[in-house]
């Protein structure tokens, strides 16, 4: 029960973070306060996980980021790590 209940909450912290990084990056192709206080949670929550990886691919060069894309590939090898050391 114990596990079960772990298990849920970290598959629940996991999928909340996802939808974050996903909805940061829907809001990114359309204006926006960048300091309303629901984007700026948003932000605050999504650029620890974005920042380290901004700096591997320069947008400048393709015009496009792909931080996001290192991101949801690192949060799925973290994800998968911790519940099999977990679970």
């Amino acid at each position: 029960m114990t596990y079960y209940f772990l298990y849920k909450v970290l598959d629940l912290i996991f999928q909340g973070l996802y939808w974050a990084l996903m909805i940061r990056i829907l809001i990114s192709w359309v204006p926006h306060d960048r300091y309303h206080p629901i984007i700026s949670k948003l932000y605050d929550v999504t650029d620890p996980i974005l920042r380290p990886f901004q700096g591997i691919v320069p947008s400048w060069r393709f015009g496009i980021d792909f931080s996001p894309i290192f991101a949801f590939l690192a949060l799925s090898l973290v994800r998968k790590v911790v519940f099999q050391l977990l679970f």
